[in-house]
């Protein structure tokens, strides 16, 4: 064994005599990384709202059709994706800190671009440019907060990563309730921004000025996160089942789900799939640390196996009934008034779409993420979580370019029950595969992983 290796698995960072860190700067740097998760969450929920406002779009060169409604909810994925490289090779290179700060220029730009839209290619060259900015920050914001927090919080700071996501979506979902496209884009330059001021005041993370061989200046971030006093200690130093669910798909195309579902509003049905997200991922990171990861994980599987097979019953009882034809159109807005079962069934789709939310929100949502920050050893973090994010973006693309095709060739009813096989793959996969990480030091989750 190399004695990197060795002194990999000693705590980085620790306090003598075991007292506990009392600063709460930590969580304010935290809350400062969690706005660019913040900024992702609105651009991928900003489709679903813009959708249907540029469909009724006064200029025809803008005016969305099937595949280019399918491209905007889509293309922003395949951004995240080559996001999720750039973003692997920059945390190891530039550091935590400045990768963050990096990002918010293609949010910002890619928000622009949309915004002075005249043609087609800049609706998508936007979505593009704001894809590789959730790409960067969906990598490096978990990996900076779970650097600066200790084991005491790191769950819960760790969970906030996709309750920021979850807020920006229903950000997203409420204004364009509100705002037509172009003022709705306006809107999404607001979060980055911010974090580009806040994050400006906020430190490296200490291991990975610890890593650079940077002892004061390490000392200096750790004085100012955890409120260390003189003494602190510093040895010596030499996801796709969260995709395959189905739930980007869902949460791109909520508004669209509820319309073929033949709900009423289907612009308040989506924000109150919104809210419910929300609140189930601040349930999620306040019992985090002491549920663990594990047990969530098994319980958010169980109800999306649930509530997916009964959406798709819906739909199989309503779609059989000799008013429906055999084929689907998923992106053409059928009557927002029920008609046969489907008045009385159009609950039975709200509260089970509502379920599968809360399912995903209390473990498969916020876990993978944290999971994704826990378990590499520094000296492969950023490629390992870089191959990570890159698998995940082109699982999201993939379901989500292709959702609408799954519809049309296995019914609806046939595409969520499919996705509820791979949520039952997703709870054999935590209960053979994937280790308790609570209350552990990133170190000591590494020695697990070596058989230490």
């Amino acid at each position: 064994m190399t004695p990197e290796g060795t002194e990999e698995r000693q705590p980085l960072l620790g306090p003598p005599n075991g007292r506990a860190p009392s600063g709460r700067r930590v969580f304010l740097a935290a809350f400062a990384a969690a706005l660019g998760p913040l900024s992702f969450g609105f651009a991928l929920g900003y489709s679903s709202p813009a959708i249907p406002s540029l469909r009724r779009a006064s200029s025809p060169a803008l005016r969305l059709d099937d595949a280019a409604a399918s491209w905007f909810g889509a293309v922003v994925t395949l951004g995240a994706a080559a996001g999720g490289v750039l973003g692997g090779w920059l945390v190891d290179r530039a550091g935590r800190k400045l990768s963050l700060l990096l990002c918010t220029a293609p949010f910002v730009a890619g928000f622009a671009v949309i915004t002075a839209a005249q043609k087609l290619w800049m609706l998508l060259g936007g979505r593009f440019l704001t894809g590789l900015a959730c790409g960067i920050a969906s990598l490096v914001a978990p990996v900076y907060i779970s650097e600066i927090a200790y084991p005491a919080v790191r769950g819960l700071l760790g969970s906030c990563v996709q309750l920021m996501v979850v807020i920006g979506i229903l950000l997203a979902y409420v204004a364009g309730w509100i705002l037509e496209w172009r003022w709705l884009a306006v809107m999404g330059c607001v979060p980055p921004s911010l974090m580009l001021l806040l994050m400006c005041c906020m430190p490296e993370t200490p291991r990975f000025l610890l890593t650079q061989h940077k002892f004061q200046e390490a000392m200096a971030a750790l004085q100012f996160l955890w409120g260390a006093e003189q003494g602190w200690e510093e040895p010596a130093i030499g996801a796709e089942h969260q995709q395959l669910s189905g739930i980007n798909a869902v949460m791109f195309y909520a508004e669209t789900i509820f319309e073929e579902a033949k709900f009423k509003d289907s612009s308040l049905a989506s924000v109150i799939v919104g809210v419910i997200q929300v609140l189930l991922t601040a349930v999620a990171a306040l019992i985090m640390d002491r549920a663990g990861r594990r047990l969530l994980l098994v319980l958010s599987g169980v109800v999306m196996v649930c509530s997916s097979v009964t959406f798709g019953a819906y739909f199989k009882l309503t779609q059989d009934g000799p008013s429906n034809s055999s084929h689907v159109d998923f992106f053409v807005p059928v009557s927002m008034e029920p008609i046969n079962a489907s008045g009385g069934l159009a609950w039975l789709a709200v509260g089970s779409m509502c379920f599968f939310i809360a399912g995903f929100a209390l473990g498969w949502g916020p876990i993978p993420w944290l999971l994704m920050s826990e378990i590499f050893p520094l000296h492969v973090k950023g490629v390992a979580t870089g191959i990570c994010v890159l698998t995940n973006w082109l699982m999201a693309f993939l379901v989500t370019k292709e959702f609408s095709s799954l519809m049309e060739v296995l019914r609806p009813y046939g595409a969520f029950w499919l996705t509820s096989t791979f949520c039952v793959f997703s709870v054999l996969f935590t209960l053979f595969c994937v280790p308790e990480t609570k209350g552990k030091t990133l170190e000591q989750i590494t020695a697990h992983f070596e058989g230490q």
